[in-house]
């Protein structure tokens, strides 16, 4: 097969740490599953007898490959690499992807609350320059509407206010879910369509070019700051049950309780008065039907919402929205928007209507779109997504991309890893910071 990497470097290394700690991906693909086991095979013989090689030189030079259909990215130090190799040569235990007939277009996904964790995006802050620039620009839009330290949060300083404020929380995630698109589109992944969840939204269509950043700071501070208004009054459940069924339930507390979300044909969330809540949790119980609170204190997408519209169109009046330079589709209208309309009243309806998330995936789905990339601190639509596609007959990949407790730049190799086994043309280039390329065996063409 066609090598992009050019002929090997017979130069002397250049001084680089000891290799054994550091992790590294290695792409190996293949036109058959017996190829791929092949190519493992060889390479686990060649570095039997080549304990030296770097890791790095080996992730660069694999990289440098044509991409086939069968494909295993190994992820890991240099032990989890060779044991991930040689369970590819076995034929056990080893995971590998035939990458679908796709063209190269991603969802980015973005959800609404549920993702945090302390100290997420602190370890890439360190570690990946692209994402602490994007943190930095994300800081200074929010600056002249909050009185905290987007950083000083994100490393979770004993002075950064807590995660339980919503005017903290919704803000913080907006500016990760911005930085990660940011590095995910730095590994030559751009997102062919966007889809946002609730205040998700806002995080989309300042990715897709539809607001500004310094728009899209206003809009996500300004009306978290607003949503505070409602603490303490309402909440919100998630309910394993069709819409349907769940507005026929619904239907006994008379308004007190509304649909907030369809996220999937068997999930439904419901937010509301706290005691017709607590109620319909009573109730779920009794039925065996499956049934959790969502950790807020507020009861968003719901009548409650409606005492502030008066001040968000005031708070959010003079921004400017444009053409979206990436297709938004609506999870507020169920279908794409150009972008142009998500104006000061597009936002207040975002906070009051039901997030379509199911319709809207459904439409993502009949355009064409197959793999769908989650570009948040802990992956919370995935599930969804695939409940969606499954249920719809559809063949689709829902890709993650942090996760809680586990969001250093180990992480992120081992999403993209995951993303160019789905068939995305992820540039992996940067992964490997002073490697050169080596010779290794060649590829399998008998099998």
């Amino acid at each position: 097969p066609a090598d992009r990497s050019g002929p090997a470097d017979r130069s002397d290394p250049v001084d680089r740490p000891d290799p054994d700690g550091a992790v590294t991906l290695w792409p190996l693909s293949a036109r058959t599953p017996e190829a791929l086991r092949a190519q493992a095979r060889r390479l686990t013989r060649h570095l039997a007898d080549s304990p030296a090689a770097h890791p790095a030189d080996i992730g660069r030079t694999l990289h440098g490959r044509t991409s086939f259909e069968h494909r295993a990215a190994l992820v890991g130090d240099r032990r989890e690499l060779l044991a991930g190799l040689r369970a590819l040569a076995d034929d056990s235990s080893a995971t590998a992807y035939a990458a679908p007939d796709a063209d190269d277009r991603a969802v980015f996904v973005f959800p609404g609350q549920g993702s945090q964790w302390v100290g997420m995006g602190a370890e890439l802050m360190a570690a990946q320059p692209v994402f602490a620039d994007l943190i930095a620009a994300c800081e200074q839009a929010l600056a002249p509407h909050v009185d905290w330290s987007l950083s000083a949060v994100l490393r979770a300083d004993d002075d950064a206010p807590a995660f339980e404020r919503v005017d903290v929380v919704q803000p913080v995630l907006f500016s990760v879910m911005v930085s990660l698109s940011g590095l995910w589109r730095a590994y030559g992944v751009e997102p062919g369509a966007v889809v946002g969840h609730s205040q998700g939204e806002i995080a989309a269509a300042c990715v897709a070019g539809a607001l500004s950043l310094e728009d899209a700071a206003r809009v996500v501070a300004l009306r978290s700051k607003a949503l505070r208004a409602l603490s303490d009054a309402g909440g919100m459940a998630s309910v394993a049950l069709p819409a349907d069924q769940v507005r026929e339930w619904l239907a006994r507390w008379g308004g007190r309780l509304s649909v907030a979300a369809v996220n999937g044909p068997r999930s439904t969330v419901v937010s509301g008065d706290v005691e017709a809540l607590d109620e319909l949790m009573d109730q779920a119980a009794r039925r065996e039907v499956r049934a959790r609170y969502v950790p807020v204190d507020y009861a968003s997408h719901s009548a409650h919402v409606e005492r502030l519209e008066d001040e968000l169109l005031a708070q959010l009046g003079g921004l400017t929205p444009r053409q979206a330079e990436v297709p938004f589709y609506s999870t507020v209208a169920g279908e794409p928007l150009d972008g142009t309309g998500l104006d000061a009243g597009y936002w207040y309806r975002n906070l009051r209507r039901t997030v379509e998330f199911e319709k809207t995936t459904r439409a993502l789905l009949d355009d064409g779109f197959r793999l769908f990339v989650e570009p948040s601190a802990h992956p919370v639509l995935a599930a969804a997504v695939q409940e969606t596609a499954d249920g719809a007959g559809r063949d689709a990949r829902a890709i993650g991309t942090l996760r809680r407790d586990d969001g250093g730049p180990a992480r992120m190799l081992r999403a993209l890893g995951e993303a160019w086994e789905a068939g995305l043309p992820v540039d992996l280039s940067a992964a490997y910071p002073g490697a050169r390329r080596v010779d290794l065996p060649t590829y399998p063409f008998q099998l």
